[in-house]
């Protein structure tokens, strides 16, 4: 059983201190912050809970009109999509800039919906900022109060306002959702295939590299199955972008990674397989998750999946170049997509549900030991004059699968040979989009007797 939120969004000019008030709201840092006009140009959710009552919160991109920014189009649209979902509506004004034409352009966009609204004068940090307060009265379009995104100041008061007008939470029957973040280098599509998914312009998609500067939750059903899909920033290297804007963008993707079950890793179908996806690769496989590949652009070079297959020497090429170049994740499926022209979608949510049900395997223990004991038997091993014994093995975990195998000496097991043994379990069980551990222990006189 899961639960229907109100939504409550904060809509505004940019550089309001939109994402200072969500991450206030929200009780931590998942707005990045900077003071630049424009930060935010994506929706950004997450669950806050005020006086017991629990709430989904919309962070928006700053609402210009008439600006000459290639983007500023795509926000309002942003923004406008949020409204359509809001069951509250935090309409954000700066006290220290005073009234502005955005201010009284954005109110009449707003005049015409029917949600509850409140004009909250933010950067009220002293007297004379509230006193300016009074002025946004004369937008006409709800109570005003004086607040202070950065201190605290006046925010318990307005929640206190907004919670008492929010509808009840409905429940409603949802399987179990798989979460399944997109990560990339900058501008290799993932945005494009995460809108291709969901049908809408969710997410912003511009050929600006570095767009989207935040991870965003958008679900979708697929066959009965509910997947989170986790939009994330582009990631860079991090020694080049320390201090600045990417590097919380970077933190942001890393952090979608760590929450999710399985990671979509997009590539250029153009460029090619370069580093950074290895590096990306490797992220999703350090961190043990499920691990899918989505070599996006194909119409470029021929069909798609899903669509007539002509030329496959291409992708045969391509798969040849990313076994051998990255082995340590061979075992990852790959899909040859086209954002553009929604095609090869159903085949990655295919092979995402496999990797996540590879993910959540388990084995019994008599299986798995008979087939340790195979291996180890068609291919002995030695080290420095001494043979490896293993005498028992164990899966103690799954997600993804880890086995621990108790032997005479841990020490002496080169990881060729735990390589070795990964790959005999993926011989009876293929296991694909999951990365597995194989663990050598050595087993104490205690164990032993």
């Amino acid at each position: 059983m899961s639960v229907r939120l109100p939504v409550v969004v904060i809509v505004g000019r940019p550089n309001v201190g939109k994402s200072t008030l969500f991450n206030r709201i929200v009780g931590r840092r998942v707005a990045v912050v900077e003071d630049t006009p424009g930060i935010t140009r994506d929706r950004l959710y997450a669950e806050a809970t005020w006086n017991g009552k629990r709430f989904q919160l919309v962070d928006t991109g700053g609402i210009l009109f008439g600006d000459d920014d290639p983007l500023v189009e795509q926000i309002k649209v942003q923004a406008e999509v949020a409204l359509a979902e809001a069951d509250f509506i935090l309409f954000l004004v700066d006290c220290v800039d005073g009234l502005t034409p955005g201010d009284h352009d954005l109110a009449d966009r707003l005049r015409s919906n029917k949600r509850p609204l409140i004009v909250l004068a933010n950067k009220a940090d002293n007297q004379n900022r509230k006193a300016n307060a009074g002025e946004f009265y004369t937008l006409g379009i709800g109570d005003v109060m004086a607040i202070s995104g950065l201190n605290g100041n006046g925010v318990a008061d307005a929640l206190d306002e907004i919670v008492a007008d929010l509808p009840e939470n409905q429940e409603d029957e949802r399987p179990d959702e798989i979460r399944l973040a997109i990560v990339g280098r900058p501008n290799v599509g993932k945005s494009s295939l995460l809108n291709a998914f969901t049908g809408e312009t969710r997410v912003i998609v511009s050929n600006i590299p570095g767009t989207t500067r935040d991870a965003i939750d958008t679900e979708i059903q697929y066959r009965g199955d509910t997947f989170r899909l986790i939009d994330t920033a582009g990631l860079r290297r991090r020694g080049k972008i320390q201090g600045t804007v990417e590097y919380y963008m970077a933190h942001r993707a890393t952090q979608a990674v760590e929450r999710c079950n399985c990671a979509l890793v997009v590539v250029d179908g153009v460029d090619g397989l370069t580093d950074g996806d290895k590096r990306t690769c490797k992220l999703a496989h350090d961190e043990g998750k499920g691990l899918v590949i989505a070599v996006n652009k194909w119409d470029q070079k021929e069909p798609p999946d899903g669509r007539p297959r002509q030329a496959s020497d291409a992708k045969r090429e391509f798969l040849k170049t990313f076994r051998n170049e990255t082995p340590e994740v061979s075992y990852a499926p790959v899909c040859f997509t086209s954002a553009i022209e929604s095609a090869g979608l159903e085949p990655v949510l295919e092979q995402v549900k496999l990797a996540v049900e590879s993910w959540n395997f388990r084995i019994g223990t008599g299986q798995l030991n008979r087939l340790i004991q195979d291996a180890v038997f068609d291919r002995p091993y030695q080290s420095k004059g001494r043979s490896l014994r293993i005498y028992y093995a164990t899966q103690v975990s799954s997600r993804p699968p880890t086995f621990v195998l108790f032997c005479n000496d841990a020490e002496i097991m080169h990881f060729s040979y735990k390589r070795y043994l990964e790959n005999q379990i993926r011989k009876q069980f293929p296991l694909p989009g999951t990365p597995i551990r194989v663990i050598p222990r050595t087993r104490t006189s205690k164990e032993q007797d």
